[in-house]
């Protein structure tokens, strides 16, 4: 199975200009690139799939590129949007392109002598232009009957309309793909599915400017099976950084994915092998109470992300919540990240502590004060993974972990946090 058939496997490919004369091509290392915009300080999950995309075709032996907009991240892309973007400082824009430089260079391979990746950033070759050159020499080779009619620049004319600011994005980020063709010779582009009429403009580009060609391959924009948007949880995005989505709370969103979402995200996310995947997809299958593909999947994405040692602490803190651990083994930083999601009361340390029942109610897992009662008598009530057998029960600041959080838990599954502060 060749590139593009894997790719075509996992659910990865949704338009290519001509899939015969890239699978030739990519018979020999070829050069391609993928953008990535500075509009907030951390790439999302949502960005983790062409990303990836990206490092399977270094894996392959191609030259990989990874852009990052220092120059298209001022202007703002209309695609998937209905009003215009708020345009941020040039300082703030420069701090996100190196923030997000960072994390784009975590994924791919600098130091193989074969074919090691590259990050550049368009502001290098856009800022020494003066506007107009830019309009003499770039911007008279597009139509505008032709960018009027791209989807994105549509659905904004339609929804009241667009600044000349974003509708010229697509000319910036045509201007990449030629200039990356010159200097690189990159001569693929990938993107998400919303970018491709931006992506057809460089090729387009190319042409008339050089008489040369290239390629183009999107992929899907992902969604749940639900029709949902991918990536998105009740407290918003899913970041890749750290400080932004904690480790914790990345590893959960992955164990917690839907039955039937979990074989399409390994798909899409796992370097495991097609054997490896089915093997997976027939055990769930068979048992998907295991929830065995989806702990496969966490464990490996997170592993990914944040590496192997903040992988197992995040594991152990998993399953130290749910009684299957130690609580007390944790470090204060797993274990602040593994609370942060829960409900949760707070307690000053000058004031008396409340009794079980008061702090269960008090966080909000039960309506009063009746039902933890109730919880206590049904013999479902738990400090810190040890049981509470008396309604009057009052812990003592002694028992608090790392000398400041509590852990409740009513029954099997229902958890609360307690902080002294």
């Amino acid at each position: 199975m060749n590139l593009i058939e894997d790719l075509r496997w996992r659910g990865l490919v949704a338009q290519s200009t001509d899939e015969k004369a890239l699978v030739e091509a990519l018979k020999k290392p070829i050069t391609l690139y993928i953008g990535f915009d500075p509009t907030a300080p951390s790439l999302h999950v949502g960005n983790l799939v062409v990303l990836l995309v990206l490092r399977r075709f270094q894996l392959a032996g191609h030259n990989p590129i990874a852009l990052v907009g220092g120059a298209t991240g001022l202007v703002g892309d209309p695609s998937g949007r209905n009003d215009e973007r708020t345009l941020n400082s040039s300082d703030v824009v420069e701090g996100w392109v190196q923030g997000i430089r960072k994390q784009v260079s975590a994924f791919l391979d600098f130091d193989t002598p074969k074919n090691p990746a590259l990050v550049v950033n368009n502001l290098d070759w856009t800022s020494p232009l003066s506007a107009i050159e830019f309009l003499r020499d770039i911007g008279k080779h597009f139509s505008v009957n032709q960018m009027l009619s791209k989807e994105s620049v549509a659905a904004r004319l339609e929804a009241g309309g667009i600044s000349y600011t974003e509708f010229s994005y697509q000319v910036l980020q045509s201007y990449d793909y030629l200039e990356l063709y010159r200097r690189n010779n990159c001569t693929l582009q990938l993107g998400g599915s919303d970018q491709w009429g931006n992506i057809v403009a460089g090729l387009d580009l190319i042409r008339r400017v050089e008489s040369g060609s290239g390629h183009a391959l999107t992929v899907p924009l992902l969604a749940k099976s639900d029709g949902s948007k991918f990536g998105k949880t009740a407290s918003g995005s899913v970041w890749l950084d750290a400080a932004m989505t904690s480790p914790y709370a990345f590893f959960q969103f992955w164990l917690n994915a839907e039955d039937k979402d979990v074989i399409n995200f390994l798909k899409v996310f796992s370097f495991k092998s097609h054997e490896e995947i089915s093997a997976l997809e027939k055990s769930h299958s068979e048992n998907p109470g295991l929830r065995g593909a989806h702990r496969e999947l966490a464990r490996e994405i997170t592993t990914l992300v944040h590496g192997a040692d903040t992988t197992a602490r995040v594991e152990r803190a998993a399953k130290a919540l749910f009684g299957q651990g130690d609580l007390t083994e944790l470090d204060e930083a797993t274990l602040a990240s593994a609370l942060a999601e829960l409900p949760r009361t707070t307690v000053s340390k000058t004031q008396e502590i409340p009794s079980w029942v008061d702090l269960l109610a008090a966080s909000g897992v039960v309506d009063s004060k009746s039902a933890a009662r109730r919880v206590v008598k049904d013999g479902g009530a738990y400090l810190n993974n040890e049981k509470v057998v008396s309604e009057d029960y009052v812990p003592t600041k002694s028992e608090f972990l790392c000398g400041k959080y509590a852990v409740l838990r009513k029954g099997k599954r229902d958890l609360a946090a307690v902080e002294l502060i």
